[in-house]
């Protein structure tokens, strides 16, 4: 190694971030091992890489004793003063045993470590990147795909998109352009591994943030977000400006934003409801479009009783079901639905056990 070797040191540490000390220690470190493995060595070595000029040296550590029992590791006091006068018995000495083609090792380990560091610090970039980028929403392109799941290039890295987080129905081909959910970034041998997803609540919730100014400029909040992907979901949305009504704002001119956000989840139904602070209001606007005669909500164990009129009875529970339980996902509150006949005869059934009661 030269000059040349500790100037392409420093360009990497513009470049890539990478110290040059670090670097440096790092080689001298591999150079030691590779020092020991090549020349069969016990022995207690030191790589010292001149910080200016880039010469490499090695030398044997070697203990100051009176007898020595093993040379490799130990030296006499004699020999030790025909180095340095001024050596004691229990000091290190230090001899060089630099090898004569030891340069070629030398540079062949240091490409090895560089490499390896230069990969390191780029996987940790990427890391730092998506980690920050945790519950966004990113562009890819599909590239493969095996027996569970599709690779898609987000540009730095290929992330993971299970099969169990594509929306029923969907079939991607290479080169297909899809907008994923980050769910998760973690660490791995193998470096950073990035999961997304496209049946994750939060895609839709950034889906709007990114269709809906108001609710990018903060004047529209979303308070929560149901979600079956593929089939409907329900969001949320509150705002304290008394100018803005906040379904119409995700909504837009002639459904055009709404409909952008559909046309993205192929097709996914999506009712958009005034959140309320009252939970007995939150609880009637959620079953939406079904409309409600009474809501009766026990705050304390999170359970609200719901009447609506008799022909509004299926379109509140909704098809398996599925209306009443987003209408819960969304408020949070288990919710039973009756329609008004059903319950004027479970009024009734009441009444008369009280007076049957009474009677007795």
């Amino acid at each position: 190694m030269n000059v040349d070797f500790i100037e392409a040191l420093e360009q990497l540490e513009r470049e890539k971030g990478i110290k040059k000390e670090v670097l440096i220690e790092a080689i001298e470190a591999a150079l030691i091992s590779g020092y020991k493995r090549n020349f069969n060595s016990a022995a207690n070595v030191r790589v010292d890489i001149d910080r200016l000029r880039g010469d490499v040296r090695v030398f044997a550590r070697k203990q100051v004793v009176e007898d020595p029992e093993d040379p490799r590791l130990e030296i006499s006091l004699d020999a030790a003063e025909q180095i340095d006068p001024g050596l004691q018995i229990g000091d290190i000495v230090e001899i060089e045993v630099t090898p004569r083609d030891f340069g070629r090792i030398a540079a062949q380990t240091a490409k090895q470590v560089v490499t390896q560091r230069i990969r390191e610090a780029e996987r940790g970039l990427i890391y730092s990147e998506f980690i920050d980028r945790e519950d966004d929403i990113v562009n890819g392109v599909v590239q493969r795909q095996d027996g569970k799941n599709y690779y898609v290039d987000l540009g730095k890295i290929e992330a993971v998109l299970p099969f169990t987080e594509v929306i029923p129905g969907e079939k991607f081909k290479h080169n297909d352009r899809v907008k994923t959910y980050i769910t998760k970034v973690e660490k791995t041998t193998k470096g950073p591994q990035v999961m997304i997803s496209r049946t994750h609540p939060g895609l839709l919730k950034r889906l709007f943030e990114l269709e809906v100014p108001e609710i990018y400029d903060g004047v529209v909040e979303i308070k929560s977000v149901s979600r079956e992907a593929g089939q409907r979901s329900k969001i949320a949305v509150h705002t304290k400006n008394p100018d803005v009504d906040p379904v119409g704002a995700c909504v837009g001119p002639r459904g055009s934003r709404v409909q952008t956000i559909v046309n993205e989840l192929r097709g996914e139904k999506i009712d958009i409801v005034r959140w309320s602070e009252d939970l007995t209001e939150f609880v009637a606007n959620a079953l939406s479009p079904a409309k409600v005669i009474n809501v009766e909500v026990d705050e304390d164990e999170k359970v609200a009783r719901v009447i609506v009129p008799d022909y509004q009875l299926s379109l509140a529970i909704g098809k398996e079901g599925q209306n009443a339980r987003l209408a819960a996902k969304l408020t949070g509150c288990k919710i039973d639905i009756k329609s008004e006949t059903q319950s004027v005869q479970t009024s009734g059934a009441e009444d008369l056990d009280v007076e049957h009661e009474v009677e007795q």
